[in-house]
């Protein structure tokens, strides 16, 4: 091989959509990017991380059949590999110790293995739960050039890199499955830049693409030369093999900008949790309860460019409550859409449950107690929909509802996906009327009007929250920040509106609890990373 050293090494960057567990069709999709590198002259392919297995496995890495699995499909990739070399992310047993791996392939034979060091345990992983560390560095050669192996949280701090170059890599190798958050590439280039200034090695970042649960997965992977130029990057929330050389100590590729916006690129993440969810999990479309408001107009419009018009059903349900602007904005966005829309008055059940209810009550004044029966009755219609014909409810609570409770447990909540559960209010605005700028398909009035979840007359969502960029702010500062009331108060917050909202948040954890999974595009979602007990005395410093 030393021979060619005069000669670029050709490298292919898989960035592949890859379902948990799916091993055969995993190792399917890993073979076919293989024999299309192969085909365009690759020396060398590039897979994510544990690729084969999809990430995040969670427990079935403690089954022992899991890894039986893997070995065997990792044997017919390897297998596979002839003329070329594929650097393959997957889970390992080894005795009684399991590794995240990445293992070297060629013509039948493991050349190499490398284990992941440095296991993260914060935000959304739980590695300590399954692996050990490893504590070796991993360097092979590929056409006279010394590669060594990282994977994913080993470049996010000192330490594996730097055993890399001591090694006697000239060159790093990253394979990841970071997953997305807004702004989060930024953090990835900064990162790796570190890591090449305290090296001098250059480095290619591979990363996963694609929605698993709450997680979303953009890819993005890239490429920085020695001096931490940008040398290459990949198209965002998207498959594809990208080939690149390098020769002489530099990259021979071309930069590939991605000029998403901040709105565009979380739209985007929220279509691919969307698609995949239903995809991977095979269910034949969606059901979307409209009420005419923005966020179920938002969650419409995610639904329909993820899926196509012709897998989603919108379902209005007037109460008596129900303003006609509602009704004929509803009637406008679906006739924009080309989506299935049918209109079920709920007065008849509200009438039947009073009546049912009324020796029950008598003496009570109402309260919201019949405004959660209309909710209930609306998620008994939805659910009942969504059994008859196999889709799924996609509720559309958003993060600052979620946060306050601002939701009806059994009602709204009710569904099985929350595509806006980590947008705040604030979030789903911006995203509407950036979506709009691509085609007009939410009615201004929808946007422009004040939010109400009319279940009473004139009914505003403000008249019980506080204004929603004061009370996002709050929740994003003691939610994602993890700061103190009283360093909200100083920050200049009224005190007054901190209490009421950190009170909110707190007392309804129990919610959160039985909402259904949603896609995470904030550094912390209330999903895998949010743990906080239901029942607790805890203080906070005011």
């Amino acid at each position: 091989m030393k021979a060619h050293a005069h000669s670029p090494v050709s490298i292919a960057v898989a960035q592949l959509n890859l379902t948990v567990g799916d091993l055969v069709g995993n190792a399917d999709r890993i073979i076919a990017a293989l024999e299309q590198a192969r085909a365009a002259g690759a020396d060398l392919l590039l897979t994510p991380e544990l690729a084969l297995a999809g990430y995040p496995p969670e427990d079935l890495l403690l089954r022992p059949d899991f890894y039986r699995a893997c070995d065997r499909e990792t044997e017919r990739i390897a297998a596979a590999a002839s003329g070329i070399t594929v650097v393959l992310g997957h889970p390992v047993e080894d005795g009684d110790e399991r590794y995240n791996a990445a293992s070297v392939l060629r013509d039948g034979k493991l050349v190499a293995r490398y284990h992941k060091s440095l296991l993260p345990n914060y935000e959304v992983f739980d590695e300590e739960r399954y692996f050990e560390a490893g504590n070796a560095a991993c360097v092979f050669e590929c056409k006279g050039v010394r590669f060594g192996l990282n994977i994913c949280a080993d470049v996010w701090e000192r330490g594996p890199a730097e055993a890399a170059r001591a090694a006697g890599a000239q060159v790093l190798l990253a394979l990841n499955a970071s997953p997305y958050h807004m702004n989060k590439q930024t953090q990835r280039v900064q990162v790796l830049r570190d890591r090449v200034r305290e090296t001098g090695l250059p480095i290619l970042y591979c990363n996963m693409v694609g929605g698993q649960d709450e997680l979303v997965f953009d890819g993005a992977s890239f490429a920085l030369d020695r001096d931490g130029a940008l040398a290459y990057q990949a198209t965002s929330f998207a498959e594809g093999v990208d080939l690149l050389g390098y020769h002489a100590g530099a990259w021979l590729a071309e930069v590939r900008a991605d000029p998403r916006t901040l709105e565009a690129e979380a739209y985007e993440a929220l279509k691919t949790g969307v698609r995949d969810y239903l995809g991977k999990n095979r269910f034949p479309g969606a059901i979307i309860g409209l009420s005419g408001g923005i966020d179920s107009a938002l969650t419409l419009a995610i639904a329909v460019d993820a899926l196509g018009a012709d897998r989603v059903r919108a379902v209005m349900m007037p109460s008596p409550y129900t303003a006609q602007m509602s009704l004929d904005d509803s009637r406008e966005m679906v006739r924009r859409l080309g989506v299935r829309y049918d209109e079920i008055p709920i007065e008849s059940a509200m009438k039947a449950l009073a009546e049912l209810l009324a020796p029950q009550f008598v003496g009570l004044p109402a309260d919201t107690t019949e405004e959660n029966l209309q909710a209930r009755i609306r998620g008994m219609i939805l659910m009942a929909l969504s059994n008859k014909t196999g889709a799924i409810v996609l509720t559309t609570g958003n993060k600052s509802e979620m946060a306050t409770g601002y939701a009806t447990l059994y009602g709204d909540m009710a569904g099985g996906f929350a595509v806006l559960k980590d947008l705040y209010k604030t979030l789903v605005f911006r995203l509407s009327n950036w979506r709009n700028t691509v085609s007009p398909v939410i009615p201004q009035n929808i946007i422009d009007r004040p939010p109400s979840a009319e279940l009473k007359p004139d009914q505003k969502d403000q008249d019980s929250l506080p204004p929603y960029e004061m009370l996002d702010a709050i929740i994003e500062a003691y939610m994602e920040r993890d700061e103190s009331p009283r360093e909200i108060i100083a920050a200049g917050f009224p005190e007054a509106e901190v209490r009421r909202t950190v009170g909110m948040l707190k007392r309804n954890e129990y919610k959160r609890r039985q909402a259904p999974v949603g896609i995470r595009v904030t550094p912390r979602g209330f999903g895998r990373d949010w743990r906080y007990p239901i029942t607790s005395r805890y203080q906070d410093e005011f």
